[in-house]
């Protein structure tokens, strides 16, 4: 894959720029700031960008609002978010950039890094347009649902699910993560379909819709 990197901490960003040179893949740009990520993407068109949610000059959001600045510019462009802590807020923002045109989106925590093969596989998922959030996000999603959340109507079974489907899984992983058949697992999903009154449209775009009612709540 074609790579761009986008993170101030520098030691992080050549870190990751051996381990995936090492991995087979290319990096054609590693820069530290928003700004720069923009221009980088607009002119490499990557496979997919990595990119910190905090960056100079204030150390906030500028990763994110790069990032979403980046898919504007050149739409269905993949990206993976790389977060400190767990900021639900910039996961929901990030995920709203796909409005159901595609192109792959991720959120995971730095700490993910670390474990090499399942940072490897997520970014392989999002450069092939899938939806990567990390177990931490989704866990503390459960904390903010609000008492019109329109996932009350889902099974806990269902919720398992769409949980599952947040963190970028596909039917088949979802089933041997649940234990139970793919075909129970394709009755669930359009169950949740269905109770959460998605319109008919492609599968990977009532998907990205589900993922987006379930993070909003």
């Amino acid at each position: 894959m074609r790579i761009v990197i986008a993170d101030d901490a520098v030691l992080l960003r050549e870190g990751l720029v051996r381990l995936l040179t090492e991995s087979g893949h290319q990096v054609v740009a590693a820069v530290g700031d928003g700004d720069a990520l923009v221009e980088a993407v607009v002119e490499h068109r990557p496979d997919v960008s990595i990119v910190d949610v905090r960056m100079p000059p204030t150390h906030t959001d500028e990763g994110l609002r790069a990032a979403v600045e980046a898919r504007r510019l050149v739409p269905r462009t993949p990206i993976l978010v790389l977060s400190q802590y767990v900021e639900v807020s910039y996961a929901d923002d990030l995920l709203a950039t796909t409005g159901g045109a595609g192109g792959g989106i991720g959120y995971l925590l730095k700490d993910r890094v670390a474990a090499i093969d399942e940072f490897l596989d997520a970014l392989r998922r999002v450069a092939g347009g899938g939806t990567v959030l990390d177990p931490e996000v989704v866990g503390q999603l459960f904390a903010r649902r609000r008492r019109d959340d329109p996932l009350r109507e889902l099974t806990p079974r269902e919720r398992e699910v769409l949980a599952l489907m947040a963190e970028g899984r596909s039917n088949t992983a979802i089933a041997r993560a649940l234990v139970v058949s793919d075909g129970a697992v394709e009755k669930h999903v359009r169950n949740i379909f269905t109770k959460l009154t998605l319109p008919p449209d492609t599968e990977q775009h009532r998907r990205v819709l589900a993922v987006l009612t379930y993070l909003r709540n």
